[in-house]
């Protein structure tokens, strides 16, 4: 009776007390910005750390290059054929430790079996491909 007599309404003695009222936009602001996070940090992982595919390649390692401007990664060629073939496909993969890219320098101009990790995109500290080398086998000539 007495916010009455003064003209004071109790939702205004509410917001004085310190409670903000939330409106409809700012909730829905708020939300929409909660999924955009949400739903850009699931991309990022799903674009360039989710493995797409495990696989092996067997050729002829052609070259192991060490380059980058500002990173620098261990990138490869193989030929995809242990015979002489005229005109072969190539591979083209990054290393992912510096052990095993000096395993691979020095099986250049050999037959190999090349085991890879794939992903669907490349990230400047990981290598230049999509294709990620994780284990290597020398393949014996008979």
């Amino acid at each position: 009776m007495g916010n009455e007599e003064t003209g004071i309404s109790e939702q205004s003695l509410d917001n004085k007390a310190g409670k903000k009222r939330v409106t409809g936009f700012r909730r829905f602001a708020r939300t929409f910005a909660i999924a955009l996070v949400l739903i850009l940090g699931f991309s990022i992982y799903w674009i360039f750390f989710n493995k797409y595919g495990t696989g092996e390649r067997t050729g002829v390692l052609i070259k192991i290059t060490h380059k980058g401007n500002i990173f620098k990664t261990d990138e490869g060629e193989m030929w995809l054929s242990c015979r002489q073939v005229t005109n072969p496909e190539k591979f083209y993969f990054s290393v992912a430790t510096d052990s095993l890219a000096l395993v691979l320098k020095n099986l250049q101009d050999e037959c190999v079996q090349l085991a890879y990790t794939q992903y669907r995109g490349s990230l400047p500290w990981r290598g230049d491909t999509k294709y990620i080398v994780t284990g290597v086998v020398p393949i014996s000539k008979n």
